[in-house]
């Protein structure tokens, strides 16, 4: 089966270039298309946080990798399979952020903390529940907050 999805908004502003880190403060806006009635975000703007589901669209076919590898091809951490990375490596090339929602403008999202750049095609957005976060206690290896220990933290100047 092929599914084809169409965005409904484009990430304008924030960073212009991909990169691994120092996402922390970043804002950007989400830019809904023109097409789509303002009535579409009436509400959004009681909430905190946003789920943006997005394309990793400077990606290519190519990058895709199936398989393990080493994260960030540093090999004091294990090789993991495709299914344990979050990157434009995907088959799908798919990505999900939380970014908080600063405030609704017409057609534009103002956003911190979106881990997308400038151009980035935007396939849905939906408020964040607090009750659809994980259930239980989350666990984790050691591996992913090292590798992820700088991702939130400012842009050096």
């Amino acid at each position: 089966m092929e599914i084809t999805l169409t965005p409904i908004a484009t990430v304008v502003g924030g960073r212009s270039e991909v990169a691994d880190d120092f996402w922390g403060g970043i804002r950007s806006i989400i830019r809904l298309n023109a097409d789509l009635p303002l009535d579409t975000v009436k509400g959004l703007e009681e909430f905190s946080h946003i789920q943006v589901v997005w394309h990793f669209h400077r990606g290519s076919e190519d990058d895709v990798h199936l398989g393990a590898r080493h994260p960030r091809g540093n090999t004091d951490w294990p090789q993991t399979g495709t299914f344990v990375h979050r990157n434009h490596r995907r088959p799908a090339r798919l990505a999900i952020s939380h970014p908080r929602l600063l405030k609704v403008e017409g057609r534009d999202l103002h956003v911190e903390d979106l881990d997308a750049v400038d151009g980035t095609p935007v396939l849905d957005i939906a408020p964040w529940f607090a009750e659809f976060g994980p259930r239980g206690e989350v666990r984790q290896p050691a591996w992913p907050g090292q590798m992820l220990s700088d991702y939130w933290a400012a842009p050096p100047q």
